[in-house]
């Protein structure tokens, strides 16, 4: 498999997307946030001031799956259907999974803006929450599951 943002010679480039076929595509991500046990219970019980955390956050997911192409070089502006942000809470080991995920019809897939629309819901819960735990930990952003277009289904619990 090559690395295709890139030219013979090694530099970045754009794909050309020009002679692909428009089809179904979804992709979703997801990632976690860690935090102390003392700032899950406020988040649990609504006792975050700066607002309404999860309402926040899959806001901050949805814009930011929008405008992927204004923040990442390179990548294609594309024809979102669907933005959906969710959230999985784990008491007993004080983190929230946010899972993202991007559908609609267009040339290239929506895994970037699947991932970035995780990455911007969990930065959206550190900020709210920094005040009180600057401890937090965002990690295992990852790409679950894509499928459209000509590389097919993927799915990381298969592999």
């Amino acid at each position: 498999m090559e690395l295709t943002h890139f030219d013979e010679n090694g530099n970045a480039r754009m794909v050309d997307v020009t002679p692909k076929t428009v089809t179904c595509r979804r992709a979703v991500a997801s990632g976690v946030i860690r935090m102390s046990s003392e700032t899950y219970a406020k988040i649990h019980d609504g006792k975050v001031k700066k607002g309404d955390l999860f309402a926040l956050a899959e806001v901050a997911g949805i814009m930011a799956a929008k405008r992927t192409d204004e923040l990442i070089p390179l990548c294609h502006p594309l024809r979102i259907g669907s933005v959906n942000v969710l959230f999985e809470k784990d008491e007993e080991n004080s983190l929230i999974k946010v899972i993202c995920e991007v559908t609609g019809e267009d040339k290239s897939g929506f895994e970037m803006e699947a991932l970035t629309g995780v990455s911007a819901a969990l930065l959206t819960i550190y900020d709210m929450c920094k005040a009180v735990d600057r401890t937090m930990v965002i990690s295992d952003v990852r790409l679950d599951h894509k499928s459209g277009g000509k590389s097919g289904e993927y799915n990381r619990d298969k592999c």
